[in-house]
């Protein structure tokens, strides 16, 4: 929109692709004839210049930030409360294919974390997190690795692990309560992941919490 002239008079913009409100295309064109104006996307990404349109474009663009900024996930929850889609960059309404976006496979997993960390305690095999989503497991498999950057079984794991530390903080907890509570078949799979992970067993782990804990107050440490 009308910003656009500031930064480009400022150079910014010279032979960059930029889009703006469509009442101002000519205009801008006319004014700063460096520019390639496209007057058909919503918004466009150029570098480490962004430019919209007016109206809802202003939107697609900020969801389009924060897909880049926090992932396709975060994007889509806000995308989905605001009645919207995620579109990229450049993006034209003709070429847009329905529902590319908001209802495709990526995103049946937008609650699967959270599933998972609440049935920590049940299967969560490849299969049954593949039927979860509807999707066969091979295919499964390779999303789930393009999202979440590990690949589903240590995925799962380190939320199995990451709760057997908190359950592992209350006394009352014994080791091989936790590990069947988290989903581990017998304590002692649970141990090896849990040293693997952490380079300490969880009873290690346990007894070194109550004693940081329990240390005696000795005043002779804080004395001037």
């Amino acid at each position: 929109m009308r910003r656009h002239y500031a930064v480009a008079k400022a150079g910014l913009l010279d032979r960059r692709k930029v889009t703006t409100h469509w009442k101002f295309v000519q205009d801008l064109r006319r004014a700063h004839p460096g520019l390639e104006v496209d007057p058909s996307s919503p918004f466009i990404k150029d570098g480490r210049f962004y430019s919209c349109g007016g109206g809802t474009a202003a939107i697609e663009m900020t969801l389009a930030l924060i897909q880049e900024d926090y992932g396709v996930l975060r994007a889509l929850s806000i995308a989905r409360q605001l009645v919207m889609r995620l579109r990229p960059p450049g993006d034209r309404e003709n070429s847009l294919e329905p529902l590319q976006f908001e209802c495709g496979p990526l995103d049946r997993f937008a609650d699967l974390p959270a599933w998972i960390a609440s049935h920590l305690g049940d299967n969560l095999s490849i299969e049954t997190l593949a039927s979860r989503v509807c999707l066969c497991p091979r295919h499964f498999s390779r999303l789930f690795k393009r999202l979440f950057h590990a690949s589903p079984a240590s995925f799962v794991e380190q939320l199995r692990l990451d709760e057997a530390k908190r359950r592992l903080r209350l006394p009352r907890n014994s080791v091989e309560n936790v590990a069947r509570d988290v989903g581990y078949q017998s304590a002692d799979s649970f141990r090896r992941a849990f040293e693997r992970r952490h380079s300490v067993s969880p009873l290690g782990y346990k007894r070194n919490l109550w004693a940081v804990t329990h240390h005696p107050y000795r005043p002779n440490l804080f004395a001037a």
